[in-house]
């Protein structure tokens, strides 16, 4: 990308933000060319928060599009949602969720995140599960946070397909498709 004026810059920020309000300083000073300062400069004029206050914001308007749960039926924290298409969640392995001998967190906690994500996706009152076919890919250690990221691939009425990663670190470690229906109350 040429390098842009300021003027265009400041146009251009909040478009690249609103797309993916999860950019770094660093990754928004690469795509315009500018230094970090720079860009700091910019969104301290444009009156855009730090990358921190922004994840707050749409974790907080995730959970107020929640439908086919409640807030706290969801395992993990959920960070981003768009009803009927993407969602992401990130869930820290804690002592109580490890199998005890091995130090690796049981599967069905993975699953339940997973799960959990995948209802969320669901536009509907509520959503029940028609089946789910995963693969673990790698153990997950505790005190390990796992990011899960859902996207809706295929809606006929009220059937969803929903493809479903988790990582730790960018490695995958699960990975799966699920079949969910959403039913109305």
């Amino acid at each position: 990308m040429d390098r842009l004026s300021r003027i265009e810059r400041r146009k251009a920020l909040p478009q690249a933000l609103f797309h993916n309000p999860f950019l770094t300083d660093g990754e928004l000073g690469v795509r315009f060319g500018v230094s970090i300062p720079t860009i700091r400069l910019d969104r301290r004029a444009l009156a855009i928060p730090e990358l921190k206050e922004r994840t707050r914001a749409v974790a907080n308007d995730a959970y107020q599009e929640l439908r086919a749960l409640a807030g706290r039926e969801i395992i993990g924290e959920l960070k981003a949602l768009v009803v009927g298409q993407y969602g992401r969640s990130e869930l820290l392995i804690t002592q109580d969720m490890i199998l005890t001998k091995a130090r690796v967190a049981r599967g069905h906690q993975l699953f339940a995140q997973a799960n959990s994500l995948a209802s969320a996706l669901v536009n509907a009152d509520m959503a029940l599960t028609g089946s789910a076919q995963l693969k673990f890919l790698r153990p997950v250690r505790q005190d390990e946070w796992v990011e899960m990221e859902g996207q809706v691939v295929k809606r006929h009425e009220n059937r969803y397909e929903i493809d479903i990663s988790g990582k730790v670190r960018g490695q995958k470690v699960i990975q799966g498709q699920w079949i969910m229906f959403g039913l109305a109350e």
